[in-house]
């Protein structure tokens, strides 16, 4: 499958955003279509690379909210009265 490894060398550079389009097309793909097994083992490890960045990224945007927090915690966004 030709556009996997472009999707698999590129994982560890892009942004969540993008990230995630590409893990729900990559779904997407494998829920539709009937592909060869080889095809759809190549589309499961990209689609596990895509979740583990879109995780790391996650993980990174906690610890810049919880350094907003005096006390180093989170403040669940439910918890904050409108002004």
């Amino acid at each position: 499958m030709e556009n996997q490894n472009s999707v698999s060398d590129q994982t560890p550079k892009l942004p969540y955003e993008e990230s995630y389009a590409q893990l729900q097309a990559i779904l997407e793909k494998l829920e539709a279509s009937d592909l060869p097994l080889a095809d759809s083992l190549d589309l499961y490890e990209a689609g596990v690379k895509l979740a583990a960045r879109c995780g790391v990224l996650l993980e990174e945007a906690e610890l810049r909210v919880r350094k907003w927090e005096p006390d180093g915690t989170l403040t669940d966004l439910s918890d904050i009265s409108d002004p």
